[in-house]
């Protein structure tokens, strides 16, 4: 389940692990862009007309690492693989990690890569900021990713990207008695094929 209040502040219970071996993990975020909705979202901010946002990822297993010890490779491997969200219209190319750092139990990494436009067929620069926690009792990295593209990085989407990457938060939900289960998300992603 996502929500997000009129002061822009995101919720979201999300499962992390496997079918058979689920953690439930709650996520807040603070976002100045508005909560996406529909089969094709799954917990995304953005501002339709200039494309600036923040979305959830979550990774595969870390296979017990930590933060420190997974590569910049391991993260940038969810976020570029062909069903990811800079993916829908071909791979990302000049990806250049730019900074990568753990600090407060968090991973940072700033990276810049070209994604194609669907509009335009142009090959358009963004650039991101990633940061990833890995939530006691899960085996999975909780990525919060906020992206802009370079011309409005540098006109001030920056400031509102790390803010918002700056207020995420991962924590294993409340234990309770109930199952857990995941809640279908509508239809199918039309692009996870392309």
């Amino acid at each position: 389940d996502v929500s997000q209040d009129r002061t822009g502040n995101v919720l979201a219970e999300i499962l992390t692990g496997t079918k058979a071996n689920p953690s439930a993990v709650l996520v807040t975020f603070a976002s100045p862009w508005k909560l996406e909705k529909g089969p094709v979202f799954d917990v995304e901010t953005r501002d339709g007309k200039t494309g600036d946002g923040a979305f959830l990822a979550v990774t595969k297993s870390t296979g017990g690492k930590r933060l420190e010890d997974l590569p910049s490779a391991f993260f940038l491997e969810r976020l570029f693989d062909p069903t990811g969200r800079f993916s829908f219209y071909g791979a990302p190319t000049d990806v250049k990690v730019k900074s990568s750092r753990v600090e407060g139990g968090r991973r940072y990494i700033e990276l810049g890569f070209s994604n194609l436009s669907q509009s335009t067929n142009a090959e358009i620069p963004r650039k991101a900021l990633l940061v990833a926690t890995i939530p006691e009792g899960s085996d999975n990295a909780v990525m919060l990713v906020g992206s802009a593209n370079a011309a409005r990085w540098k006109k001030g989407s920056e400031a509102a990207v790390r803010d918002t990457v700056d207020s995420f938060r991962a924590t294993p939900a409340p234990k309770s008695s109930l199952k857990l289960r995941a809640k279908e998300r509508g239809a199918p992603n039309p692009f996870a094929e392309i």
